[in-house]
């Protein structure tokens, strides 16, 4: 689908990636962009309609799919990562968190939205997923687990909607310059370039999006003979994939 013209719907637009969203979609003509977060009054961008919305509240999604019928472009960029190790005491209700963001939370969006796209043609989703779909690392276990099931849903929508002609576009990217990240030492990729990738591929009519180098070996050794996921230490990586 083309970005000019379109009607798009960006979760957790307040900062980060789903602010550069917001940014490039005005950019490249969007002729409305909503920008949904928990608390909308913190969004400055001038020439977005602010939206008021938690993605893991089913009423809340469920009113925003009712009032927003003109959308045709989905952004599921909201998340959470409070960087916990299954073993840490906190570790279930930190599971339990990032679940209902990372994963119930595109989920609501997705099935809320789902009937309004295709009303509008069928469009598109994207969905903001990571390197950790795919690898884990032990300061951010749950995480990864949220992330997984994300990626799981990410290619079950894709089937599911093929037939109303939505796209549905997975983004995958390693440690990215954003208060997520903050606490990490490792190369950061900039949140304008994941996004300037993820909506052209949007254009270009692609399914998944690589974004750095990091992601792009990770991704590859997928299918080695032991695969990158059974012992993945990200310093290897990052040597790796210079």
């Amino acid at each position: 689908m083309k970005i000019r013209d379109s009607v798009a719907f960006v979760t957790g637009a307040n900062r980060g990636i789903g602010l550069a969203f917001a940014q490039e979609l005005l950019a490249g003509g969007a002729r409305k962009v909503y920008a949904a977060a928990r608390q909308p009054e913190r969004i400055t961008l001038a020439g977005v309609e602010r939206v008021r919305l938690d993605v893991t509240n089913p009423e809340d999604v469920a009113a925003a799919a009712r009032q927003y019928t003109d959308v045709n472009l989905l952004i599921n960029n909201a998340g959470i990562a409070l960087w916990t190790g299954f073993l840490t005491p906190d570790s279930v209700e930190a599971a339990r968190s990032e679940m209902e963001t990372n994963y119930y939370g595109p989920l609501l969006l997705s099935r809320a939205f789902a009937p309004v796209l295709a009303k509008n043609g069928g469009g598109a989703i994207v969905n903001l997923l990571s390197i950790l779909s795919w690898v884990a690392v032990p300061s951010a276990g749950t995480y990864s687990a949220s992330k997984a099931a994300a990626w799981s849903l990410t290619n079950w929508l894709r089937t599911a909607l093929r037939e109303q002609g939505t796209q549905v576009v997975a983004v995958h990217a390693g440690p990215v310059d954003t208060d997520m990240a903050s606490q990490l030492t490792l190369p950061k990729v900039k949140p304008l370039d994941v996004v300037r990738q993820a909506l052209s591929a949007l254009e270009a009519g692609r399914d998944e999006v690589l974004t750095d180098d990091m992601t792009r070996q990770v991704k590859a050794g997928l299918s080695d003979r032991e695969g990158i996921y059974l012992n993945f230490d990200p310093e290897h990586a990052v040597l790796a994939a210079r």
